[in-house]
Parts: C-alpha cells; sequence; structure tokens
C-alpha cells in the first residue's frame, strides 16, 4: 500500500516503525526462545530420524539446521544477512537432493524437510523488517527453492509451499494491516488539528469583525461624549458644573484608550490597530496632562476612606510591562476590592502587586468578614464581573485564579504577561502544544 507523501506516511518508512515496535516488545527475547525451542525439535528429529550417508558425516543436516536457528537472535538486526544464511542452506538442501541424495538431507527422512525449520520465522521477520522490493525476491526464492517448483511432487512440494508460501502471505496480510491502521491514524490526526486550525481562524475573524464593528459604534459615541463635554466645561461658568464636565471627559478619553488597547487585542496586531481618536478633545488631553494615571493605590485610598483596611504592596514599575497589561491588573484589583466592599466589608485585605520584566502577579486577599454585608448593597451587580475578568485575562494570554482560603476569605490570583501576544503568536503556540 502506498501513502500518500503529503500525509507524511511513506511504506519505506514501516520497517523502522516495525523495528521499534517489536523492540519495545521485547521481540528479540522471542527470537531467542524460538532458536531454543527449534533447536530441540532438529535435534529430536535428527535423533529419531535417519542418519546423512555422505562424506559430509552422519549428522550434515542437524548441523545445517542448528546453523540457521542459531542465527534467528540477530533477525531484528540483521535480517538481510539471516534470510541469506537460510537461503544459502535451502539451495544446499535442494541440490544435495537432486544431485547428491544422502548428503546433506536423509534419503529416507521421517519427514519431508525441504528447509530449514526456521524458515517461516525467517521468511515472517524479513516480510515484516525490509521494504516490499527487497523481500519480495527472498520469499520468491525460499518458495521455489523450498517447494521444488521445478519438480513437483506430492511427498515435497506441500511442505515447501506450507514452510514458505503461507508463512508469506500471513505476513503480508498483517504487514498491510498495520501499515493501514498507521495511514488511518495519521489522517484523522490530521484531520483534528485542520479543524482545530479552521476554529482559529474562525474565531480570529469573528474578533477582527467585533473589533471593526466596536471601533465604529462605540468609538463614534464615546468620542461624541467627550467632545461636547469639553465644550460644556468651555462655556459654562460655574465651578460644579465645569468640574463635572471635565470628570466626564477624562473618563470618557480613559474608556476610549481601554477601547483602543481592547480592540487593538481583538484584531491581533498594532498594524491593524483602529487609529486613535482624533479631534479637540484628543488633543487637549494630550497637552493638558490632566488625565490621571491608572494607579492602584488610589483603589487602596477609596477603600481607606469608607473603612475598609487594606495591606498594599507594590514591587516594580509599571513601565515594564505594556499599558494593557497594566490596565488589566488594575481591573482585577478594582474588581477585587469592589467585591471585599460589597461582601466583607469588615474584612482585612491584602493587596499584593509585582511587576516583573516578563509579566505581572497579582494577588488580592481578604480574611473572613467580621459582620454580614449589607443586603442591598451586596445584591447589587450583573454577578458577572469575576466571568468577564477571566475572560479579559485570558485574552491577552493570561490565567486567574479565585476561591475560598481556608480561613473562610476569598483571594483573586492572577498572572499576566508583559505584553498582549498577537492572534499569530496565539495560534502557533496552540498548534505547537497540540502536536
Amino acid at each position: 500500500m502506498n501513502g500518500d507523501p503529503a500525509d507524511g506516511f511513506s511504506r519505506h518508512r514501516a520497517p523502522a516503525r516495525l523495528r521499534d515496535a517489536f523492540s519495545r516488545r521485547r521481540f528479540p527475547a522471542l527470537l531467542l526462545g524460538l532458536a531454543a525451542g527449534l533447536a530441540l525439535l532438529d535435534i529430536a528429529l535428527d535423533v529419531n530420524g535417519s542418519p546423512t550417508t555422505g562424506w559430509a558425516g552422519p549428522h550434515a543436516n542437524l548441523v545445517l539446521q542448528l546453523a540457521v536457528d542459531a542465527t534467528l537472535p540477530l533477525l531484528l538486526k540483521y535480517p538481510r544477512t539471516v534470510a541469506a544464511i537460510a537461503l544459502a542452506v535451502t539451495a544446499a538442501l535442494a541440490g544435495s537432493d537432486v544431485f547428491a541424495p544422502g548428503l546433506l538431507v536423509p534419503v529416507d527422512p521421517i519427514t519431508s524437510m525441504t528447509v530449514p525449520s526456521a524458515t517461516p520465522v525467517v521468511i515472517i521477520g524479513v516480510v515484516r523488517l525490509l521494504d516490499r522490493s527487497a523481500w519480495l525476491p527472498i520469499a520468491g526464492a525460499f518458495t521455489v527453492l523450498g517447494a521444488r517448483l521445478w519438480q513437483p511432487d506430492w511427498e515435497v512440494t506441500p511442505f515447501g509451499l506450507l514452510s514458505t508460501a503461507v508463512p508469506t502471505l500471513v505476513a503480508v496480510y498483517y504487514s498491510t494491516r498495520q501499515d493501514l491502521m498507521l495511514h488511518l491514524r495519521h489522517r484523522a490526526e490530521r484531520a483534528e488539528r485542520e479543524r482545530h486550525l479552521l476554529a482559529e481562524q474562525a474565531r480570529a475573524e469573528e474578533r477582527r469583525q467585533l473589533a471593526t464593528e466596536m471601533h465604529d459604534v462605540v468609538t463614534h459615541r464615546i468620542s461624541l461624549m467627550v467632545l461636547q463635554a469639553g465644550a460644556l466645561g468651555v462655556r459654562t461658568k460655574e465651578d460644579e458644573t465645569r468640574q463635572a464636565a471635565n470628570d466626564i471627559r477624562v473618563s470618557g478619553t480613559q474608556a476610549l484608550d481601554e477601547l483602543r488597547d481592547l480592540i487593538g487585542v481583538l484584531h491581533g496586531s498594532k498594524e491593524n490597530e483602529p487609529e486613535p481618536v482624533r479631534g479637540d478633545a484628543a488633543g487637549t488631553r494630550r497637552s493638558s496632562g490632566e488625565q490621571p494615571p491608572l494607579d492602584p493605590a488610589v483603589l487602596v485610598e477609596e477603600c481607606e476612606s469608607v473603612g475598609v483596611h487594606v495591606d498594599f504592596a507594590r514591587a516594580g514599575a509599571s513601565s515594564d510591562v505594556s499599558p494593557t497589561v497594566a490596565r488589566t491588573a488594575y481591573r482585577i484589583i478594582q474588581e477585587a476590592l469592589t467585591n471585599v466592599r460589597k461582601h466583607a466589608p469588615s474584612a482585612r485585605v491584602t493587596v499584593d502587586l509585582r511587576y516583573r520584566k516578563d509579566g505581572v502577579d497579582v494577588t488580592v486577599e481578604n480574611a473572613a468578614p467580621e459582620r454580614t454585608a449589607d443586603p442591598a448593597l451586596a445584591g447589587t451587580g450583573s454577578g458577572t464581573g469575576l466571568s468577564s475578568l477571566r475572560q479579559r485575562v485570558e485574552l491577552i494570554g493570561g490565567s486567574l485564579e479565585t476561591g475560598v482560603t481556608t480561613g473562610g476569605g476569598y483571594r483573586v490570583r492572577a498572572t499576566l504577561p508583559a505584553y498582549v501576544p498577537t492572534a499569530g503568536s496565539r495560534s502557533l503556540d496552540s498548534l505547537a502544544a497540540r502536536r
């Protein structure tokens, strides 16, 4: 059976795989046992049979039989050499029977021994270990010599065919069946890989379409809101209204920054990232510098102001990671502290934020609450904060772990990369992992 080279399957590589399979199944030990058993059988036949009568001695046939038996343990490593020895002995037996009766084959044997007793084992090994171009002439030569096809005889030919042709057919059947199974297994694995690749491509296309829609709809509305808030802040004379308009403008520009980062992730590369919002609002933001950075310390101060004690530890600098990753770390702390205020307002909280050159580690853990949370406050929200946060973390290539601690508290732990991988790199990484 010939395989498709594009499938990575080749008939000429099958012997190597078969040889490895035999090695794993302790085939050498089996060959050694067969050699010993056949040697005992040959000795028993020689003792109970007729001796040879030529100048080679009464046990010439036994010597040749034992010589072939002794080569069987080498069949796995040297199949051609063992086959050549067995074939030479077969030719010698056939020649002696025709030209010198009694020299190597007894004149009146108890069985029609036309080939060495180890011939079936040799033929099966050769067919399983060698290519068709190699084993076919060897098996053909064994069949012609063993069955004496040039001079068919009812006492010789049936036994010769049983010792040569039948083992060949059996070995060919099992070799073909194993090759077919290997080929089908490879095709199934290739189909599975192609299915995963198509799914990755479909998800990437969905992300790109979603990013385009977000850019066309959401960004337009938010930028319009920012422009109107900026215009309101310029026209109004009331300080409170001006401050409210400035807060709306700052929040809008922050939302545009985060939206731009998210759209860039959905696109998978900076080349496809939408252009930043242009206009008076964006120019005012860049020139005035009034937009505050996303500093987790601000979140800690907010909690302290409402009576929640927070132990905050920070190591490294946010400049070591990309802005998108830094904002995600900020959102993790924000969501965790919000849940603490809602569900465990009296609990002590520990926030550990560590920036590294290769990523960020964030851990927010609170102790067991000392008093019951306000039902009105605990019942607010959609209940999907942590699940949405997990999706955001996984989208940028990070991992999020949440769960109850042994003391009755709650822990949120995240590990983020230093940069956001592109869609192409994620696809290559997932493909390499499956292979």
